[in-house]
């Protein structure tokens, strides 16, 4: 059995930062309607766990599954957000009567983030990040983030914020050595929710190397969900990874669009 790993090729400018557009253009019509809400009740956990999968079967044979889960909670002086997904993708063919198996797809990563406020708009924090991805030949990389925050918007159907700090990021690519280096983060994520239940977000990271600039870091997402169920709904998400120096014989950009249905708990 022949294994072999696709490529991709994006030779355009990183499709992640056009995630920023699209849905702060909703957010910052409300721009004059920016104030904070008063300080209530403290929440419980608000989380969701979400799968997709795709399977054919025929003259070729494909899988393709998914997983996430995301949950956050806010205090009156504090915030905590967690997150993970992991995915695989198998494509099998047969080449001149051998099987071809293709890996499409083979990651799992995972965040971690506390924010103390010390006003309704100003905040500190951490953020922990690791991720692992076969297909673009990364064995590991992790990342710890202080970081200073403020929320422009803060209402209790949207949020935009703003961080900004510096990252130290370890990483190691198939048969290279290990790198650590410093860098500076700077990110924004936002979100609407409507009034139906359906919701969009949004979110972009932008991690460059101290020492050189043009070494750089770019993840970012976009996603809508809509309710079918009190507990469930449906999702679109366009996920985008961008990696200036990327493992040898790799492409620097990685793109995934994924849809499943989420359990909200």
């Amino acid at each position: 059995m022949i294994t072999t790993q696709p490529q991709f090729s994006f030779k355009t400018v990183p499709l992640g930062l056009l995630a920023i557009v699209l849905p702060l253009c909703g957010l910052v019509v409300k721009a004059d309607e920016a104030k904070v809400d008063p300080p209530k009740t403290e929440k419980k956990w608000e989380s969701v766990a979400t799968i997709g999968v795709t399977l054919t079967r025929g003259n070729s044979q494909t899988f393709l599954g998914s997983g996430s889960v995301a949950t956050k909670r806010n205090w009156t002086n504090n915030e905590v957000l967690f997150g993970a997904s992991a995915g695989y993708g198998e494509t099998t063919s047969r080449v001149n009567g051998n099987e071809v198996d293709t890996t499409t797809d083979s990651y799992v990563k995972g965040y971690g983030q506390y924010n103390h406020l010390f006003s309704p708009v100003i905040y500190a924090g951490l953020r922990i990040a690791a991720e692992h991805d076969d297909v673009a030949h990364l064995t590991y990389r992790t990342a710890i983030s202080p970081l200073a925050g403020y929320y422009f918007i803060k209402q209790t159907n949207a949020f935009l914020c703003a961080e900004v700090g510096p990252s130290y990021i370890r990483e190691k690519f198939f048969s290279e050595d290990v790198h650590n280096y410093i860098g500076l983060r700077l990110a924004e994520r936002g979100e609407y929710k409507f009034k139906t239940g359906a919701k969009i977000w949004e979110s972009v990271e932008y991690i460059p190397k101290f020492e050189d600039f043009q070494n750089y870091l770019i993840n970012a997402e976009i996603g809508v969900s809509a309710p079918i169920h009190k507990s469930l709904n449906v999702s679109l998400v366009l996920q985008d990874t961008y990696k200036s120096v990327p493992a040898a014989g790799k492409e620097k950009n990685d793109l995934k669009l994924i849809a499943g249905i989420g359990f909200n708990f």
